[in-house]
C-alpha cells in the first residue's frame, strides 16, 4: 500500500477551490475533504458537519487552547480551522485527504506536517475574480470588495506553494490536480515496494 497524501487547497475566495474540491471527490469518492470548523454564521444552503462545523468564538478558542487544530486563521471578521483528529484518522486509514483552506493556514499547515502538498488556485485575471464573486451571488458589494482586497494581499504567496493551477476552465483545473496526485505518489517516500531493495 502506497502512503495517503495531504493535499491543501488554498487561493483567493471566489476562485473555485470548494467547486474543484467536489469535482475531485466525484471522481475519486476515497478522496476525504476536512471539514473545516468556523465562528462565521452558515451562508443560505450550507449545512452543519457537511460545509462547515459552525461553533461559537469561545469554542473556537477552547480548540487552540487544548491543541486541536492542525492550522487555524482569523480571516475577515472570523476564525477558521481544521481539526487534527479527522485528518489523522483519514491519513492512517489511507485516504488522501483534501484541506480546502487559505494561505495562512496553508503555510501553517506546512510548518506541522511539512510532507502536505500545497496547491495554490489562481484566477485568469483579478477581473475576473470580482465577476465570480458577483456571479455566486452570496455577498455584499461591500463584501466583495473586501475580498478583492484579501486576495491582492494573498496572491504573492502562490510562491511558497509546490504547485500553481489558474482556474480558467475546471476541467483543465481539474485534469492538473489529479496529475499532480499520481505523479506526488510517485515520490520515493510514498512509496511502499512490495518486495525489498538492498
Amino acid at each position: 500500500m502506497n502512503a495517503a497524501l495531504l493535499l491543501v487547497i488554498s487561493g483567493p475566495s471566489g476562485v473555485g477551490k470548494g467547486t474543484i474540491c467536489r469535482e475531485l471527490r466525484k471522481l475519486d469518492p476515497t478522496i476525504c475533504l476536512s471539514v473545516s470548523v468556523t465562528t462565521r454564521p452558515p451562508r443560505e444552503g450550507e449545512t452543519e458537519g457537511n460545509d462547515y462545523c459552525f461553533v461559537s468564538e469561545t469554542y473556537f478558542r477552547e480548540l487552540i487552547a487544548r491543541g486541536e487544530l492542525l492550522e487555524w486563521a482569523q480571516v475577515y471578521d472570523y476564525y477558521y480551522g481544521t481539526p487534527k483528529e479527522a485528518v489523522n484518522k483519514a491519513l492512517s486509514s489511507g485516504s488522501d485527504v483534501l484541506l480546502e483552506i487559505d494561505v495562512q493556514g496553508g503555510l501553517k499547515v506546512r510548518e506541522n506536517r511539512p510532507e502536505s502538498v500545497l496547491l495554490f488556485i489562481l484566477p485568469p485575471t483579478l477581473e475576473e475574480l470580482a465577476v465570480r464573486l458577483r456571479r455566486r451571488g452570496t455577498d455584499t458589494s461591500k463584501s466583495i470588495d473586501t475580498r478583492l482586497r484579501w486576495a491582492a494581499s494573498e496572491l504573492p504567496y502562490y510562491k511558497r506553494y509546490d504547485y500553481v493551477i489558474v482556474n480558467d476552465t475546471l476541467a483543465e483545473a481539474i485534469a492538473k490536480i489529479s496529475a499532480i496526485r499520481i505523479a506526488e505518489k510517485c515520490r520515493p517516500q510514498y512509496r511502499q515496494l512490495a518486495w525489498p531493495i538492498t
